[in-house]
């Protein structure tokens, strides 16, 4: 049976991220019903798991805690929470591999760890873990499996996650916490202590944001040739994407660089009038340079490719799946008992979305 957003549990995880991934909701909009409903589970699940980490007073114990959440989702263990059952339906429907949500998770073990980033290739392979493994979870929703395709979703999360960290340098020295490549810290003349201790927005800073930016243009840039290979349906949400993440970094740029003093936004007009421009990104998509023409990915990002596009494989095993079916079995039973007794059926937080 296809996912729809009218499912008590797909408005569960609607209502969850509507208090805080504006973005993801605007660009959603644009996705055929199905998908919409099986991204919104995704990125819910995703929330929910960045949430357990970042908002945790022990970072450890929330690692392993989300650890053990997707550990019962892939056994197929009774779930009581509406975003473990809406996730392990989205994985066990597409064929996702326990490895993409799994380097999702190592990925967040870095942060609880406070990681930091010598080189821009090991925070390529931090993006790779917290960003390009949604990428690639949401491309496989839409059921790309070619390599080309999974490393354009690939470079988009890079992308993404680049944008996110330079948009966030006060915000997370703020926290203790540095993402900027240590070696460009070095050579723009900057001690990453003595930046934390007292951090300040001066042009040295500004010059390494703007290498980091540099970055992700050319990521969305490799991105936007796999548009032209997604389903035709699915193609104007993941242009709104592109373009309202990629709307942050040139915002930023036009602001000095500066994001210690102040926070770049885009606005909810801005993005309704970036989410029409990308029905003609759809449009046009085939007119672009052809998707063969993209460079290799890069190699941090390859084991994610591997995982998504290796045949087989059954993240979800037979006994998930019956559990999962009779538990939604049961639940529409039971409502149905209810509303014909005259009863009220069960209460959802939030409103559910037309499918």
């Amino acid at each position: 049976m296809p996912m729809r957003s009218s499912d008590p549990d797909i408005a569960a995880c609607a209502a969850r991220l509507r208090r805080g991934s504006v973005s993801f909701h605007a660009a959603s909009r644009l996705l055929p019903a199905e998908v919409r409903a099986a991204a919104t589970a995704l990125y819910a699940f995703c929330r929910e798991a960045d949430d357990a980490v970042d908002l945790a007073a022990d970072k450890q114990a929330g690692v392993a805690a989300i650890s053990a959440r997707l550990e019962a989702i892939c056994r197929g263990v009774r779930l009581d929470d509406p975003v473990d059952r809406a996730f392990a339906a989205t994985i066990a429907r597409h064929g996702i591999p326990l490895a993409l949500p799994e380097a999702l998770i190592e990925g967040l073990a870095w942060d609880a760890a406070g990681r930091r980033y010598a080189t821009l290739a090991e925070l390529r392979a931090y993006a790779a873990r917290v960003a390009g493994s949604v990428g690639v979870m949401m491309a496989m929703l839409m059921g790309a499996r070619d390599e080309a395709s999974l490393a354009a979703a690939c470079d988009l999360g890079l992308a993404m996650q680049l944008t996110n960290i330079a948009r966030d340098v006060g915000e997370d020295a703020a926290e203790r916490r540095l993402y900027l490549p240590l070696d460009w810290l070095e050579e723009a003349g900057l001690e990453p202590e003595r930046f934390l201790a007292r951090p300040a927005f001066t042009p040295a800073l500004a010059h390494v944001i703007g290498r980091l930016l540099e970055e992700a243009e050319r990521r969305y840039a490799a991105a936007g040739r796999g548009i032209a290979a997604l389903p035709l349906a699915c193609r104007p949400g993941i242009a709104a994407a592109r373009r309202i993440y990629r709307e942050i970094g040139r915002l930023l740029a036009a602001n000095g660089l500066d994001s210690v003093s102040t926070r770049t936004r885009v606005s909810g007009r801005r993005k309704l009038g970036l989410a029409a421009l990308s029905l003609a990104d759809a449009a046009t998509a085939g007119l672009w340079a052809p998707l063969a023409a993209s460079p290799p990915p890069c190699p941090e990002v390859r084991f994610l490719i591997d995982a998504a596009a290796a045949p087989g494989g059954e993240p979800v095993g037979a006994a998930a799946r019956v559990i999962l079916l009779i538990d939604r079995l049961e639940r529409e039973e039971r409502t149905a008992r209810m509303r014909a007794a005259g009863a009220r059926g069960p209460l959802v937080c939030g409103a559910a979305e037309p499918a």
